[in-house]
């Protein structure tokens, strides 16, 4: 039975997976993708996204620090980390979808948050459900705030540990207590 329940759970994350990106438009979507899908194209010969537009090219939504507010912590360093990447799944979600950078720099987000979640959604939405407005999620200035508030304290909490572990030689103690653990000479 678990793994009959084990196969069925695989199969529907690899079906998720497979086709999160093969959505058809939303409906109310269909007048703006022949305007968007203008300005994105497919280069084959160098196998990337591009824009002429500039106000659908990188950098002209909201950049990393967005990304953070929006979905946390693994979007944003994905966003950081690999611009080239992400900013390549933006524009074939723009493509895709007929929608502006701002909605698909929402989704990628949301998308590399929580891949399971976001898929459910766009279904849901599919199926004549909500539509989730990931472009301006926990950007209400409330929510800002308070998120700020809570970064700065966890920042401070793990700044405070780390210095006065370096302050007491704690950190000092603890790698040459490892080292004539293992016999090494330090």
């Amino acid at each position: 039975m678990i793994r009959q329940i084990v196969r069925i759970s695989s199969l529907l994350v690899a079906v998720v997976h497979s086709s999160a990106f093969v959505l058809s438009p939303p409906k109310n979507a269909v007048q703006r993708s022949t305007s968007l899908s203008m300005t994105v194209r497919f280069d084959k010969a160098t196998g990337k996204w591009f824009t002429d537009d500039p106000g659908e090219m990188a950098g002209s939504s909201y950049g990393p620090i967005g990304s953070l507010y929006r979905a946390g912590p693994k979007p944003f360093l994905q966003h950081l980390l690999n611009p080239e990447t992400y900013d390549q799944a933006v524009l074939k979600y723009m493509a895709q979808a007929g929608c502006d950078r701002t909605e698909a720099q929402g989704n990628m987000d949301a998308f590399l948050d929580n891949p399971q979640d976001w898929a459910y959604q766009k279904l849901s939405e599919q199926n004549g459900g909500f539509k989730k407005d990931f472009a301006n999620a926990n950007m209400a200035p409330k929510q800002v705030i308070l998120s700020t508030i809570w970064a700065l304290g966890v920042i401070y909490f793990i700044g405070s540990l780390a210095y006065n572990g370096a302050q007491s030689g704690m950190l000092s103690d603890s790698f040459h207590r490892t080292m004539e653990l293992l016999g090494v000479d330090a």
